[in-house]
């Protein structure tokens, strides 16, 4: 099961990591260490950057048989950045802090990547930057 808990700032979201069973939750901290939940004794992975949460990812959700061998999330991506998640089993939560901050990270990278800037003028074209983050 997935589940997607969106609101305001400040509703509560991430103290709902509180009600969890903290021996069973993985909280993957994308913003910072959250002040609502900094003193819960939970396993806890800090991502800083897109490559960090894409190999992340990978680990979680294991490599994708579709993709080409050298793609991102392929069987070589899996095996490079160490195979599954050490004890993933352990856990029953992936509990994530914040989509937003990942999709920033995200964006982050596909606009400094060349695509994102026009062959002919030399500019960022952001346009190109979506085309990364689907591709990628």
């Amino acid at each position: 099961m997935k589940a997607l808990i969106v609101g305001p700032a400040g509703v509560g979201k991430t103290s709902l990591l509180r009600t969890l069973n903290p021996d069973r939750v993985l909280f993957v901290d994308i913003e910072a260490g959250d002040l609502s939940v900094q003193d819960l004794a939970v396993d806890t992975v800090r991502v800083d950057d897109w490559a960090s949460a894409r190999d992340l990812a990978c680990r979680i959700g294991g490599p994708n048989p579709s993709f080409s061998p050298t793609a991102c999330y392929s069987e070589a991506h899996f095996n490079g950045v160490g195979g599954a998640l050490e004890n993933l089993d352990k856990y029953d939560v992936i509990f994530v802090d914040s989509i937003t901050a990942v999709s920033r990270l995200s964006f982050r990278w596909a606009e400094q990547q060349p695509e994102s800037f026009s062959e002919r003028t030399g500019k960022k074209d952001t346009r190109s930057a979506y085309a990364c983050t689907a591709g990628r």
